[in-house]
């Protein structure tokens, strides 16, 4: 009977919808976190009648019966989440679209919107890098290296890091490098906040800093854009339609059943 597996595809599709709701409320804290979604489209059909309306005479209609769902894609939401207060000089959000640079071991280049950056000290001075000790790269990929005894580290909406030395002179350190995307729904997540370019998302389009349309905000955090009353209501949305399909399949298999106790 063919509405079994048309049912079928619709428990997967729940499925499915289900982990990525859980994902999203797993990351619920995660710094720089954006809630994805699950998009589903319909099977192949079979056409039992095709339309033949001739001289306005005929049936006007197909008749066609559906083969079920299936995941299409999923896309990010990259609105901007909340931003917390840190008071950390090298805590810092990005106020609209826009991704910071970082160079992997590989010295290939990944981008993120998590800009809970640290100091990796070496001898006299100390290197921008991420938590997991990933390079933070200025507007040209190089490293960014604070030496020892400046203090004040500031760091200005257009990503411009600026210190004051030892004899009060202020000092400019670096440029924070920030990049958008022509489509940033394209980018491949890779797990730790980062994200990969892709042929879908386009080349990185480095801003210039009097062409920018977002701020940086030193001393706070971005967090995650995940709605949790929004989520638990899909997730609620979810499993009843979960239910309705094995509902689908036991009302199949009855109907299977009375069928195969038919006697002559």
């Amino acid at each position: 009977m063919r509405a079994l597996w048309t049912a079928a595809t619709g428990m997967k599709t729940q499925q499915f919808n289900i982990d990525t709701i859980a994902n999203n409320l797993a990351n619920v804290n995660t710094t720089g976190y954006k809630a994805q979604r699950a998009e589903f489209k319909d099977l192949f059909y079979a056409t039992l009648r095709r339309d033949n309306l001739v001289d306005e005479e005929g049936s006007p209609a197909n008749l066609q019966v559906g083969h079920g769902a299936m995941v299409s894609a999923t896309r990010r939401d990259f609105s901007n989440g909340s931003f917390i207060e840190t008071n950390g000089s090298f805590d810092l959000a990005i106020d609209g679209p826009g991704f910071f640079a970082v160079m992997l071991p590989n010295e290939e280049i990944r981008y993120t919107r998590d800009g809970s950056f640290k100091l990796s000290v070496d001898m006299d001075e100390a290197m921008l890098v991420t938590n997991e000790g990933y390079i933070v790269l200025d507007e040209d990929d190089n490293e960014i290296y604070i030496e020892s005894g400046l203090k004040d580290i500031t760091i200005d909406e257009m990503g411009y890091i600026t210190a004051y030395d030892e004899d009060g002179e202020l000092v400019e350190i670096a440029r924070l490098k920030i990049v958008e995307f022509v489509n940033p729904e394209g980018l491949l997540a890779e797990g730790s906040n980062l994200y990969r370019a892709t042929p879908a998302s386009g080349e990185e389009i480095p801003v210039d800093a009097e062409e920018m349309d977002m701020r940086i905000m030193q001393g706070y955090l971005e967090a995650s854009n995940v709605k949790v009353v929004d989520e638990m209501v899909k997730m609620i949305t979810a499993q009843r339609a979960y239910e309705i399909s094995s509902k689908a399949i036991q009302t199949s298999d009855e109907m299977l059943q009375v069928i195969s106790n038919l006697k002559r």
